[in-house]
């Protein structure tokens, strides 16, 4: 993303919010009514906090178009954390201070939008999670370099300010050493299982051949066009001096103490109970990821019943295709048969990409809104591959400047099964992660701050609920790709009960690994890879299945009280039309269009109306 760009301030996307008056009629009587004070005051307060992140974090102005910080990293330091943190409490305090009651209805999304972040921000500010910021997975050595893709770097100001943040890469790694020691000094570490692989990950970053780092080879070729040779030429060697100075070092410093220090100290048990306050710091990301209140035990019983009732489907797919054998036996068939496997990489991105087309000209039979921002296909970069899942999806830049893009594992073939591409890529992309991510990028009704929102259990549950959604828009016809939707889907059941048995009922690792092979149709390479995401991210995999629950169930319900005046078109733009916001608001906003759907169509109403 480029910065040369005209930046319009965090309150006007908000106008409707302060406009001084509006004028409505009633019996043929003109009134005037201000806005309420309590929305102004929210108003007032949104506006704040969001020029705060935005100051404090400069990958978050990036990701929106705003000018400021893009030529430098986050202060990461203890003492900015602790400021951080202490001002978020007052935030919270004045917004309690809001009462909800009085508030209009997009402006109480905005409030509840609002709590849960600050609250979030302070419970992993007391747990102490900044003493955490790596895992097998994620952290800022495996973020950077997709930095200049993040910039997207275009005019000699933009790259000025892409040189800046390598240059600043220094600074930011001495300061996640400190933390990491920190952690190390409270006891708060990954296990060492997991971390297994960190070091190759970073060492990937520390090339003799300058031209082989991805902080060159990520930048687009039209961004070195648009510069022309000449200028392109002193960039380079720009850039080149600032990955000899700056990056190179900083990430053989970061290497030495993966080797010496962070790596010896890593802990043994895998559940984050072996953590100070670990159990307390679990049923906090119960509440965080799921958004309700559910305990342990019953997230666990509800992966049971699901996984249950998902293997009773697949027993009725094997024996339509006439397979001779237990469900267990066609499991292994599917994964070592070698038909349902792509031979190249580029069999498997094509085979995708025509499974993208079909569902894209399916989407009007399912939503009367689509987004306008595009989404690409890629493949997920060679130095995270081995560590990560099957696909993942990378947002579009809420200012519209950037598409979204759906990433594919080509990494070791024999663990990506064909049969499960349609339920994997309806997930990714549309009608799940991209359409409905795109779609909250463009709403104009919330406040930026709400635009920005990532509740997971309605993010994931929309793009697990999709997957079924491709069943009305034709896919699944083949029952090898029905079966690969259900293996997906016990996937998901399954992360109930692998999550909450690591985390809270003290299974090992190999434990978790034989669940998911009796209950999923996964490769053992991607068995592996889950189990220990789910160990270094407690509670994020209890997300998917918990949303989607609830997505199908408000639906059926709808379907139930409505009937044959059931609009899908309507539900889904109604689900969709408030961002990714907490489960029970959900229901609430759900319930109040089934009330508003069968008053419109109430067969009375006309006669109410012509009496009046």
């Amino acid at each position: 993303m480029h910065n040369m760009r005209i930046f319009v301030p965090a309150h006007r996307f908000f106008l409707s919010g302060l406009v001084l008056l509006f004028v409505n009629s009633v019996d043929g009587q003109e009134i005037s009514t201000e806005p309420n004070q309590s929305d102004q005051t929210l108003t007032q307060l949104l506006d704040t906090v969001w020029e705060f992140e935005l100051e404090s974090s400069p990958f978050l102005a990036t990701n929106v178009g705003d000018p400021r910080g893009q030529d430098r990293l986050s202060d990461d330091s203890l003492e900015a954390i602790q400021s951080r943190a202490d001002q978020r409490a007052r935030f919270l305090e004045k917004l309690n201070a809001i009462p909800v009651e009085k508030l209009s209805e997009s402006r109480q999304i905005d409030r509840e939008l609002l709590r849960q972040r600050l609250e979030g921000q302070l419970a992993d500010f007391r747990f102490q999670t900044h003493l955490m910021p790596i895992n097998n997975r994620g952290g800022f050595h495996i973020r950077f370099p997709e930095l200049p893709r993040m910039m997207s770097p275009r005019s000699e100001v933009d790259f000025a300010n892409y040189i800046a943040r390598l240059q600043d890469f220094d600074r930011y790694t001495n300061q996640q050493i400190e933390l990491l020691r920190g952690g190390i000094d409270a006891g708060l570490v990954q296990p060492a299982i997991i971390m297994r692989d960190s070091l190759s990950q970073v060492e990937s970053h520390i090339v003799d051949d300058l031209s082989e780092s991805l902080f060159l080879k990520n930048i687009a070729t039209e961004s070195k066009t648009n510069l022309g040779p000449e200028s392109w030429s002193k960039i380079r060697v720009q850039i080149e001096s600032a990955l000899d100075s700056s990056v190179i070092p900083a990430y053989q410093r970061f290497a030495e103490f993966l080797r010496t220090e962070y790596l010896p100290a890593c802990r043994g048990p895998v559940g984050a109970s072996a953590m100070p306050m670990g159990r307390e710091f679990y049923l906090d990301r119960i509440r965080r990821f799921t958004t309700i209140q559910i305990s342990p035990e019953e997230l666990h019983q509800t992966g049971l019943r699901e996984n249950a009732r998902i293997r009773a489907e697949m027993e009725l797919i094997k024996q339509n295709v006439e397979f001779k054998g237990t469900l267990d036996e066609f499991l292994e068939h599917l994964r070592t048969e070698p038909r349902f496997y792509a031979k190249t990489a580029e069999e498997l991105m094509q085979t995708t990409a025509l499974i993208l087309k079909r569902a894209d000209g399916r989407l009007p039979e399912l939503f009367g809104h689509l987004p306008r921002i595009p989404y690409g296909l890629r493949e997920i970069p060679a130095y995270v591959a081995p560590q990560t899942t099957a696909a993942y999806y990378w947002p579009p830049a809420t200012d519209g400047t950037r598409g979204g893009v759906y990433y594919l594992n080509t990494y070791n073939l024999s663990s990506r099964p064909l049969y499960q591409l349609e339920a994997l890529s309806l997930h990714e992309a549309v009608p799940g992660h991209h359409l409905q991510l795109a779609i909250q990028a463009e709403l104009q009704d919330l406040h930026p701050i709400s635009r920005e929102s990532n509740n997971t259990a309605f993010i994931e549950g929309w793009a697990l609920y999709s997957e079924r959604l491709g069943k009305e828009i034709g896919f699944y016809k083949d029952p090898y790709q029905d079966f690969g939707r259900l293996s997906m889907e016990a996937w998901r059941a399954s992360r109930l009960v692998v999550d909450t048995g690591i985390h809270w009922m003290g299974w090992s690792r190999q434990r978790a690994i034989d669940y998911m092979t009796a209950n999923t149709a996964l490769s053992p390479h991607n068995i592996v890879a889950e189990v220990d995401r789910y160990i270094g991210w407690p509670g994020q995999a209890l997300a998917y299945k918990t949303g989607e629950l609830a997505i199908s169930r408000l639906r059926q319900e709808a379907e139930q009280k409505l009937g044959g005046n059931f609009d899908v078109r309507s539900f889904h733009d109604r689900v969709l039309e408030a961002g990714s916001i907490p489960l029970p608001l959900l229901e609430k906003r759900i319930s109040q269009w089934v009330g508003d759907q069968l008053e419109t169509h109430n067969p009375n109403r006309e006669a109410r109306n012509r009496k009046r």
